[in-house]
């Protein structure tokens, strides 16, 4: 990548940093997008699946095609970093590199459209809503796929703490199946100072808390993997009464539906038997997503893509617990989905922190390799039928 496209990316994603919207409320977002395509000579649809934007570029007679993803969206964070380009949206950030990935793509769609080299059609996609919110279901259900028809798809994430613009490719389970839970406790309540005449959600969802923590350790085959947290609790409006119910909400991870299906079921169990113990009754509500898994081929085209693009490989991560939408593509197509590196962790800043930013030293690596990639998956030889 030349320096003028590296400076012009660089800014690009400054702006997005600077403007960041949460999933569902794209609208700037997208439409800056739309008006980089436009510049770059890309045609597009907009509005697929809410503010998803799908451009395309074929060249030469070949039928064959490949998807390259991106998302757009932020979090409700309010941003401790002080940037020429800090978020000007209050409590709301660029805390997981949303910014850099839909800039790479662009400038992936750069590089390809001048790139003489390669026969086939690329599909870019611009995804809304990735955390939490339902963007790829959104996009899928909008018939994405049949409207902008792909053999393969590939996307990347940002990775802080791995070299920057190293390339890791997972075998099999990149992220988990990301889960969550609701448990209500529903007592009886009454005056603290007669704690005899209540049936007390407080005191039992304690014990409830405690033996949520055993799932993992002794619900799950220790050779599995397995996380369940809790990060909400609420109950009680008064120091001297005892509430008539209280909430816990929490989050699952699991990679493969069968440790899903028994932390689920001992979930519903633990709570269910804890209420009854306290002579009350509860209410589980439950909700999980896909695991994001590369299949075999497209993991190795990720990694000859890398090499190609002259980019340094990792094979040896592990898989991580966090969770990724993408994994909704990847149950229809095959493809894979890979971190590239953005750096030293600088200031505590993590993925999800206040204090992260994307590194800009990066997108010509990130860019190059969805070029790379997509130029791999054209003159690879045709996938296995998708589901």
């Amino acid at each position: 990548m030349d320096s003028h496209l590296h400076e012009t990316l660089t800014a690009w994603r400054r702006h997005l940093h600077a403007h960041p919207e949460l999933g569902r409320h794209e609208k700037a977002t997208s439409a800056f997008v739309q008006e980089k395509l436009a510049e770059l000579g890309v045609p597009f649809t907009a509005g697929i699946g809410g503010h998803g934007v799908v451009a395309t570029l074929t060249r030469g007679g070949s039928e064959r095609s490949v998807g390259l993803r991106a998302d757009m969206d932020a979090l409700p964070i309010a941003e401790a970093n002080d940037l020429p380009y800090k978020s000007g949206t209050a409590n709301v950030m660029h805390a997981c590199g949303h910014d850099g990935h839909t800039t790479a793509l662009l400038g992936a769609a750069a590089l390809l459209a001048r790139d003489e080299g390669w026969s086939g059609t690329v599909r870019f996609v611009f995804q809304p809503a990735e955390e939490g919110a339902g963007g790829a279901q959104a996009m899928l259900a909008d018939g994405v796929l049949a409207r902008f028809p792909m053999e393969r798809i590939f996307a990347l994430h940002n990775w802080p703490g791995l070299e920057a613009g190293t390339i890791a490719v997972h075998r099999g389970p990149v992220m988990s199946e990301p889960g969550r839970f609701k448990i209500t406790l529903n007592g009886t309540a009454g005056h603290a100072a007669l704690p005899e005449t209540t049936r007390d959600p407080i005191v039992a969802m304690g014990h409830l808390i405690l033996a949520l923590q055993t799932i993992v350790s002794r619900n799950v085959d220790p050779m599995e993997s397995a996380v369940v947290s809790i990060g909400q609790v609420h109950g009680g409006l008064a120091a001297n009464q005892i509430p008539t119910s209280v909430f816990i909400e929490g989050t699952f991870r699991t990679f493969v539906p069968a440790v899903r299906e028994r932390v689920l079921a001992r979930i519903r169990a633990v709570a269910d038997n804890i209420a009854a113990t306290f002579e009350m009754e509860a209410e589980v509500e439950t909700t999980h997503g896909l695991a994001t898994v590369n299949t075999a081929p497209e993991e190795a085209l990720a990694a000859a893509a890398a090499e190609a693009a002259g980019l340094a490989v990792r094979r040896d991560l592990k898989a991580s617990t966090t969770g990724e939408d993408f994994a909704h593509f990847l149950a229809r197509l095959p493809g894979a989905y890979v971190w590239i590196g953005n750096g030293p962790v600088r200031d505590g800043g993590e993925l999800h922190n206040d204090r992260y930013d994307f590194n800009d030293a990066i997108l010509p690596a990130a860019s190059g390799w969805l070029a790379a990639v997509a130029k791999q998956a054209l003159s690879a030889n045709a996938p296995a039928e998708t589901v």
